[in-house]
This record gives C-alpha cells, sequence and structure tokens, in this order.
C-alpha cells in the first residue's frame, strides 16, 4: 500500500542532510507534543487537594476530575489512530494539542465542579488525538536503527514526564495557584505547534478506502469506556455488591459487572463489524488481520501487562511516601524525580545497545531492572526506611521503564505497515491505557485490603480492643492513610504505619510478579537482522520473532 507524503521536505530536490535534519527536530517537538499529554495525567494529583479546597466540591466530584480525562482518553485512542491514517497524522495531531490546549483553558478557568469535569474530557478529546498520532509519525517517517533511536526518544520521554510530573505540580501549585496546573499547557502548546508546523511533514494512507465508520467508533468507544470505567469504580462500588447503597434499581448488585458485561459485548460486537466491512473493502477502525502478526498482538499483551506493574506502583507510592514516610507532597514529588533521572539515563544509553544486541534483549534488561526494583522495594518499604534505600531502587525503576518504555512501539510497529501505522499505533496506546487502569485497580484494591488485614493484626497486637479496630481500620483505608499522621495515640498510629508499610511491601511483590509473567511473555521474540536505514549493507534489528503471519495490507 502506497504512502502519500505532502509535505515540503518529501518533494524532490532537498539534501539528504537537509531531510536527516527537519526528521530528528521534528521528532523533538512530537516528544515534547507526548510530554504535554503524559505530565497532565501526573501533574493533577498533586493539585487536586487545592483544587477541592477552592472549589469546594465533593468526593465524586473530585473522583471524576481524574477519572473524566482517563476514560475519555482511553475510549477513544483506537479511533484517533485510523483517522490519522485517513486524514493526515500532522493535521491531526496539530488538531489534538489545539484541542487540550482549549481544554487546558476552560480547565484553568473554571469556578465549579461540573466545569472543570468538562474540561478534563476535552482535554481526553485532545490527548486521544496526540498520542497515537506521534507513535505513528514516528513509524511512518524513520527506518532501521534510526527508528529504534527515535521510538527510544520517545519511550523515555514519557517515563521522565511521568516522574517529573508530581514534582512540576508541587512547585506550581506551592508558588502559583491549581491553575498553572493548566495555564501551563497553553505555553507548551504554542510551541509545540510551532515546531510542528516547522519540522514535521504531512503523511497518511493514501489508497485504502475512504469514509469513517461510525459504527466502529462507538462500539470501540463503548467497549473500551465500559471496561476502563469498571476498572476504576470497582473498589469504590463493589466488584460484584454494591457498597453503601442498595445498587442498580434497587438489586444490590454493583454497576461493575454490568459495565464489564456491556464493554464484552460491545467488543464481540466491533470485531464482527470490522470483519464484515473488511470483507466488503470498506473502511475501518481497526483491521484486525493485523493480529496475525506475532509482534504485534504479542508485543501489545506485554504492553497491557507491563503497564499493569508501572502504574499501581505509581499509585500506591506517593501514598506511602506522604502518609507514613511523612514527606510533604513537593518533597514527594522530589523523590519521585529519581524515576526521571533512572529514564534519563536509559535514554542517553538503550539508542546505542537496541542497534547492538536487538530490541527484544534490550527490552528484557529493562524489564528485569524493574523487577530488581520492585524487590528492593517489597524489602526496605518500612516505617523508618531512608531515602537512600528508595531514591536508588526508584532510579533503578526508571532506567527499567525508560529501557522498556522505549523498545515496546519498535517492538509491536516493526512488522506493521505504515499506511496502518495509526490504527496500530492506536491499539497500543488502548492497551496501555487499559493496563494502567487494570494496575491501579488491582494494586489499588490489594493494597486497601492488605492494609486492612495487617492493621487488625497490628491494633489486637498493641493490645487495641476489639470494638475500636473496626472504626480506626475504616477511618484509615477509607481516607487512603491520610489520616494517619494525625492520629494521637502513638501506639495506634505506629500499627497504622507499619500496617501501610506491610501493605505497600504486598503490593510491590504483586507488581514484581506481574512485570516477571511480561518478561516471561517476551520469549517468543527473536533478534532479526533487517536493511540498515540508508541502504548500505549495515544491519540492524527490529524486534520480531524469524517468521510470522503477516496480514492482508490494512483497508
Amino acid at each position: 500500500m502506497r504512502e502519500v507524503a505532502t509535505s515540503s521536505d518529501t518533494r524532490a530536490g532537498p539534501k539528504k542532510a537537509d531531510k536527516d535534519r527537519r526528521r530528528w527536530w521534528g521528532l523533538v517537538f512530537i516528544s515534547l507534543a507526548v510530554a504535554m499529554v503524559i505530565v497532565d495525567v501526573t501533574i493533577i494529583n498533586i493539585a487536586v487537594p487545592a483544587i477541592v479546597s477552592d472549589l469546594r466540591v465533593g468526593s465524586t466530584t473530585t473522583q471524576w476530575i481524574q477519572e473524566a480525562y482517563t476514560l475519555t482518553l482511553a475510549a477513544l485512542l483506537l479511533s484517533s489512530g485510523r483517522l490519522a491514517d485517513l486524514f493526515g497524522r500532522r493535521r491531526l495531531l496539530l488538531a489534538g494539542i489545539l484541542v487540550f490546549v482549549v481544554g487546558s483553558v476552560v480547565a484553568a478557568v473554571a469556578a465549579g465542579g461540573a466545569m472543570l469535569v468538562g474540561a478534563r474530557v476535552i482535554q481526553g478529546i485532545g490527548g486521544a488525538a496526540i498520542l497515537p498520532t506521534t507513535l505513528s509519525i514516528i513509524n511512518a517517517t524513520f527506518r532501521g536503527r534510526e527508528r529504534a533511536t527515535a521510538f527510544a526518544v520517545w519511550g523515555s520521554t514519557i517515563g521522565a514526564v511521568a516522574a517529573l510530573g508530581p514534582l512540576l505540580g508541587g512547585w506550581l501549585v506551592g508558588h502559583f495557584s491549581w491553575h498553572w496546573a493548566f495555564w501551563i499547557n497553553v505555553f507548551l502548546g504554542a510551541i509545540v505547534t510551532a515546531g510542528i508546523v516547522r519540522w514535521v511533514g504531512e503523511s497518511r494512507d493514501a489508497e485504502g478506502p475512504r469514509g469513517v465508520d461510525v459504527l466502529g467508533v462507538g462500539l470501540s468507544a463503548l467497549a473500551v469506556a465500559a471496561l476502563v470505567f469498571g476498572l476504576i469504580e470497582g473498589r469504590g462500588e463493589g466488584w460484584f455488591t454494591a457498597l453503601g447503597g442498595d445498587g442498580v434499581l434497587g438489586s444490590g448488585l454493583s454497576p461493575v459487572p454490568m459495565a464489564f458485561g456491556l464493554s464484552l459485548g460491545a467488543l464481540l460486537c466491533f470485531a464482527r463489524w470490522q470483519r464484515r466491512r473488511r470483507r466488503l473493502r470498506r473502511s475501518v477502525v481497526l483491521d484486525v488481520s493485523l493480529f496475525k502478526i506475532k509482534t504485534f498482538a504479542q508485543g501489545n499483551l506485554v504492553v497491557m501487562v507491563v503497564a499493569l506493574g508501572q502504574l499501581g506502583l505509581l499509585f500506591v507510592l506517593p501514598l506511602w511516601l506522604q502518609n507514613v514516610l511523612g514527606y510533604s507532597p513537593l518533597r514527594a514529588g522530589a523523590m519521585i524525580t529519581a524515576v526521571a533521572i533512572g529514564a534519563f539515563v536509559a535514554a542517553g544509553v538503550t539508542p546505542a545497545l537496541a542497534p547492538r544486541w536487538g530490541v527484544p534483549a534490550v527490552l528484557r534488561i529493562g524489564l528485569v531492572a524493574e523487577i530488581a526494583a520492585f524487590a528492593v522495594l517489597a524489602v526496605s518499604a518500612t516505617p523508618d526506611a531512608s531515602a537512600w534505600a528508595i531514591v536508588p531502587a526508584l532510579t533503578l525503576y526508571g532506567f527499567g521503564v525508560g529501557t522498556a518504555d522505549a523498545q515496546l512501539p519498535s517492538l509491536i510497529l516493526s512488522d506493521v505497515p505504515a499506511a496502518g501505522s495509526g490504527q496500530a499505533a492506536g491499539t497500543q496506546g488502548t492497551a496501555q491505557e487499559i493496563g494502567s487502569a487494570m494496575g491501579v485497580a488491582i494494586l489499588g484494591t490489594l493494597l486497601f485490603s492488605m492494609l486492612s488485614f495487617h492493621l487488625d493484626e497490628r491494633l489486637a497486637d498493641a493490645g487495641v480492643a476489639a470494638d475500636r479496630r473496626g472504626p480506626i481500620s475504616e477511618a484509615v483505608v477509607g481516607s487512603a492513610g491520610t489520616v494517619i499522621p494525625a492520629i494521637p495515640d502513638l501506639p495506634v498510629r505506629r500499627a497504622a504505619e507499619e500496617a501501610f508499610s506491610a501493605a505497600t511491601r504486598d503490593a510491590a511483590l504483586a507488581g514484581g510478579i506481574v512485570i516477571i509473567l511480561g518478561l516471561i511473555s517476551t520469549s517468543v521474540f527473536r533478534r532479526r537482522p533487517v536493511p540498515g536505514d540508508a541502504g548500505d549493507g549495515v544491519r540492524s534489528d527490529d524486534a520480531g520473532p524469524a517468521s510470522g503471519d503477516q496480514p492482508d495490507p490494512p483497508r
């Protein structure tokens, strides 16, 4: 299938050096676009307490300020990737940045919770257009060992800014106000837009069927949104039986299993509808034959598993640092910047390693580093833990995240035709968002379940009467540990700190096991030489098995 390029850098005549300079400068601004979206996910966690105090919103609205963005982003990633293939990748990227900035402005001037939730939905729409499109542009622009380097920059950027977000958020909220957590996107958006217009060329699928599969877009969005909703709401609403209410229509049933059922039904309908449209040679949201590519199918599974472990840890760790070790939000954010340092080191190292050792080997190095970091945290998470134990573990973890995340896009897209890179990138983004939601749901549920278990044991050992243990446990678990520093009874507070630390160790151990499963699942990938980028006989490595079924060209 032919790819068409329409920017000035693809016309006949420009020198190769000028073309190379444009591509690499374009990569800088593509990575900044990703940074703008990712940092918004992490920065808001620090700003939420100030938002709650200023706007006087309730717990339900507070929850939706965070979740409206995640739900919208996850629901639209898949369809956005396909729209980029159809209408132009740079065009959709610029449109996504504009929508994201508009949402940020609405959020910054929000006078109430409802307005802020609506603004987060707008931001989610923009973010969904940005993330898969950046990957698709890289896949269509770079080849051979240059592609491995480009993906390393992209992946390391995500790992670094995810860790820097809490520090930046703490600084902005502490020195200015929570509004600046959103105003900063206006300045970033202007810089990124100017760079993309100047340095990034346009590309699209030139020969595939035109038109938009409206029903496919709706079914895919419904399937993903319902699944993510169920994962997010499970702990609060109850995984099966409703907690603290009559349930759906007074049945006592939680809405969560209904959401899972709706997601499954929509997914089955979506798959059937996509196969039917493909037989009729009409445009589809996702060419399901892409899953015949082993690197694509298995790679998305690895992405989901790895995201589950990674995001689960980043959910658990700040709670422990602030509620048990007594760190302020700014100091906790500063601690977590050790992850960014590790990711920056990975960004400098992995581009040279991937061509030499192969993408699968470098991916495994990253996963092993993450497992080692989880193991250290599973041992060292105590009420008296020293920063000298935590910071090296977080740095090692950041190196693993930066290394693994940099290789996964190359692994997944290595055998995907460039014409289908948008929908392939959208699929990867969807898998990552689902894995992230699963990580918070599973490790979060494990954390609070084990906190309740350990706290009851510690309180009993401290001689606290049984009729007092229940209310204390409910207060600690219900507040996610935030009441621990204010407990006046020193033995009770110490018991709570020990219980929260024990639960953190359990969550770290579980996260490490999940990453081990991800490491095992990479065993299907083999190093495979491909032609060098310049066609000069140099051999480099794209990830992938030695052989595998290829799909028909995406339509």
